[in-house]
């Protein structure tokens, strides 16, 4: 491989080299990071943030933002947690499953049809109208529930967020997160439909040149509507999550989310100018961001630290992303 090809596999390829850095980087300063139950957690922790990339992807892609979907966890959660309290205090698995995924769906439709139409046919600013609808949606959940936790959940609940699968004598409580398997699912069905479908196609063209995919006869109004609706139904499946994880409904409930998933979502390789990204190389993104502060955890590195580091990786990896856009244009 001569330099030229060397240098245009590293630059397209330099999240992974740099996620197999920290892995070998924290192996080294602890033994216990490679261990398999800290492989198990550390893919268990990934799975709320993985979800929220996959749908911002999208909206980023369009060259949009939403800076809600931590709020959006937090009224999802206390949304199921108030009608599994009140409507199915003895449900079973099934019943908790669907209470859970229904409950979602249906929020995520909600707040996602809501900041779409401000976006899309009011042409309200994104960073505007997510602001907004941050507070809103916040206020929401603590009026709803008083600012209090919603308790009294039965154990069932946890099947989403906490149960584990495939039980042996190392790990009696199961190997397998079914959180994990649950976000596995909703990020491939959400990476086939960006990459496989129509609609994905549409979605680059609106991102790219909005005024060219318009005279194309893409309806642009209509695929914004539909990505910020799937962002907010992504956000809400993490806030059901969280919700069954913790067993119970918090109002406050994934402040800063937003942060950690816009961060993974750029290191992926998501253009903030729009026309570029993958749901799947996101998810490199978010490897990235959990890895950091799983290693950081195992060395007792205060968590006052992690926010910094996060923070100071958002800000190279967006000027790295501005530097190449003006290289794009020169």
């Amino acid at each position: 491989m001569d330099k030229k090809k060397a240098n245009q596999f590293f630059q397209e390829n330099v999240v992974v080299v740099f996620l197999i850095a920290l892995c070998i980087f924290f192996g080294v300063a602890n033994k216990n990071f490679f261990s398999s139950i800290n492989i198990i957690n550390l893919t268990s922790q990934m799975c709320i943030n993985a979800l929220l990339a996959s749908g911002l992807t999208y909206v980023i892609i369009l060259g949009g933002i939403d800076i809600s979907v931590g709020s959006q966890i937090a009224l999802a959660g206390v949304a199921a947690a108030t009608i599994g309290v009140k409507f199915f205090p003895d449900m079973g698995y099934g019943t908790a499953l669907l209470v859970l995924i229904g409950t979602g769906l249906i929020m995520g439709l909600i707040t996602g049809l809501i900041i779409g139409f401000f976006i899309a046919y009011l042409n309200v600013v994104p960073m505007i109208c997510t602001l907004a609808m941050l507070s809103v949606l916040r206020g929401v959940a603590y009026i709803f529930t008083g600012g209090g936790p919603v308790t009294g959940l039965p154990t069932t609940f946890a099947c989403l967020g906490a149960k584990r699968l495939i039980v042996t004598e190392t790990f009696p409580n199961g190997m397998i997160p079914t959180n994990v398997i649950f976000t596995v699912i909703v990020v491939l069905l959400m990476h086939l439909l960006l990459t496989k479908t129509v609609y994905g196609r549409h979605v680059f063209a609106v991102g790219s040149n909005r005024t060219v995919a318009h005279l194309a006869g893409i309806n642009v109004k209509k695929v914004i509507l539909i990505a910020h609706t799937l962002c907010a139904i992504t956000a809400c499946m993490a806030g059901v999550v969280t919700c069954s994880k913790l067993q119970n409904g918090q109002p406050n409930t994934g402040e800063g989310y937003e942060m950690f998933a816009i961060a993974s979502t750029v290191l992926g390789g998501t253009s903030l100018a729009g026309g570029k990204g993958s749901v799947a190389r996101a998810m490199f993104g978010v490897a990235i961001i959990a890895v950091i502060n799983n290693g950081m955890n195992l060395l007792n590195i205060s968590a006052y630290w992690q926010k910094v580091v996060i923070g100071v990786i958002i800000l190279l990896a967006v000027a790295l992303d501005m530097a190449q856009q003006q290289k794009k244009k020169a």
